[in-house]
């Protein structure tokens, strides 16, 4: 299995639609990956690992898929929608580690 992770990183002067991003754009993710798309879980940062300190991330998605292979086929299908709709929802870059699940 493996494991799909965007992470949206925090900051002051980011900003995150969290409305938009669960209405329109997972929901549009969830379409476009239907075949290759395992699962989805979403996580919105809390804190840090220290009383009182900001979370690195504001968010963090991550979709699973069977392969490395099943992904990229899924995602570069329809990368350019997927990847335009990002302005639409916040204003930071997310990064993105692709990780095989262990257990």
């Amino acid at each position: 299995m493996i494991k799909v992770s965007v992470l949206y990183p925090g900051g002051s002067a980011t900003t995150f639609d969290w409305a938009y991003y669960l209405e329109k754009h997972t929901p549009m993710i969830r379409q476009k990956l239907a075949g290759a798309l395992k699962g989805v879980y979403i996580d919105r940062g809390l804190g840090g690992g220290q009383p009182g300190t900001a979370a690195t991330y504001v968010a963090m998605c991550h979709l699973m898929f069977d392969s490395v292979e099943a992904f990229q086929q899924a995602f570069d299908a329809h990368a350019p929608a997927i990847l335009s709709d990002i302005p639409n929802y916040t204003n930071t870059q997310p990064t993105v580690q692709v990780s095989e699940v262990k257990l």
